[in-house]
């Protein structure tokens, strides 16, 4: 039923995205129907990525769900900093942080939780992501806030392109880690890529739809950035609640519902590997990478963030940390992660 909802929203909002765009529809309708076809888009990515999660196994199902999630965060934000609009990427990155950590393990938890009493996760995989979600989120994003204090402005931004090289040169040794050196290590994966139920589509199949899918996200994604300002000033919401909130929920909409699914199958692994993994994809290389990429634009921006952002990322982490650490869950949990985010979201909303 959803599937079929998805694709008549696809069917309808495609050729609205281009032909509204060409007769100049009003700006609010416009924002509306590009949201909604990022949204219907985002659920073709996540069929697909779940359909090679069968294939492939939860670990490298789970990493390519957050990072072709992320891939239309990625492309959203480059236009935006291409427009100038730092501040909406920055509180973007933000949004994806509490946005996955809360919102989307919170669902999963809570989703799944009303269906099993208690769902289980691999508890060594959840230590492993609390350490680099510690490092990700409290030293490398917290450090350039504080030491921005005193440098001047091209100091500043001397410290951020440092920071983001680091970041990712240890989010490859983080995969290599995961996928390579000690693969099985940690957990009894022998039976890891045998598929239990027939996939939806074929690998050729699914890769050839992730792909045609991130190429229209991307052409949707470049119109969406122009209307952001109109829709500000009409709505009355700041550049900050619109990085936090919206563009945040659109551009890892496809992460959302597939952790979410997972969650309802008892897919724990895949499911916590999603909301976890994508945070640590947009803290440790797709943050660093847009710092790195800024430097070819007229604007360069620096990994400094508000310090409501900051507080609300870590207090994020902090409060995932305790809740995910014993590798296990339930409603209530889930629960408590998503009331965590609605308070945040009334905060940006009135900032």
């Amino acid at each position: 039923m959803m599937n079929r909802i998805f694709l008549i929203m696809l069917i309808i909002g495609v050729p609205l995205s281009v032909i509204g765009g060409l007769l100049h529809f009003p700006t609010i309708l416009m924002f509306i129907i590009y949201c909604l076809t990022i949204v219907a888009l985002a659920s073709f990515m996540g069929r697909a990525t779940e359909s090679l999660t069968l294939v492939v196994g939860p670990r490298v199902g789970g990493l390519l769900n957050a990072t072709f999630g992320n891939a239309v965060e990625l492309i959203i934000s480059i236009f935006s900093l291409k427009a100038g609009l730092i501040g909406v990427v920055l509180a973007s990155l933000t949004g994806s942080v509490i946005g996955n950590l809360l919102l989307v393990g919170g669902l999963s938890f809570f989703i799944g939780g009303l269906k099993f009493k208690v769902q289980k996760f691999n508890v060594f995989d959840a230590r492993h992501n609390s350490g680099l979600l510690m490092f990700a989120i409290i030293v490398a994003f917290v450090i350039p806030e504080m030491f921005s204090q005193n440098l001047t402005e091209t100091k500043t931004m001397t410290l951020s392109v440092g920071i983001a090289i680091i970041l990712i040169l240890l989010y490859i040794a983080a995969l290599l880690f995961k996928l390579v050196t000690h693969r099985g290590v940690y957990t009894k994966d022998a039976d890891e890529n045998v598929v239990t139920e027939e996939p939806e589509w074929s690998k050729g199949k699914a890769i050839l739809i992730l792909a045609l899918a991130t190429l229209v996200v991307a052409y949707i994604s470049e119109k969406l950035v122009h209307t952001f300002e109109t829709v500000g000033e009409q709505m009355g919401w700041t550049e900050l609640f619109i990085g936090v909130i919206i563009v945040a929920i659109v551009g890892n909409a496809a992460e959302h519902a597939s952790a979410v699914l997972m969650a309802f199958k008892n897919k724990m692994d895949v499911a916590v590997e999603i909301a976890v993994g994508s945070t640590l994809q947009v803290a440790m290389f797709v943050a660093p990478l847009l710092v790195l990429i800024s430097l070819f634009f007229s604007q360069s921006m620096p990994l400094v963030f508000t310090v409501p952002e900051i507080i609300a990322m870590v207090t994020a982490v902090l409060l995932n940390i305790v809740i995910s650490n014993d590798g296990e869950s339930n409603w209530f949990e889930g629960a408590t992660l998503v009331a965590a985010y609605l308070i945040m979201g009334i905060g940006f909303y009135l900032l």
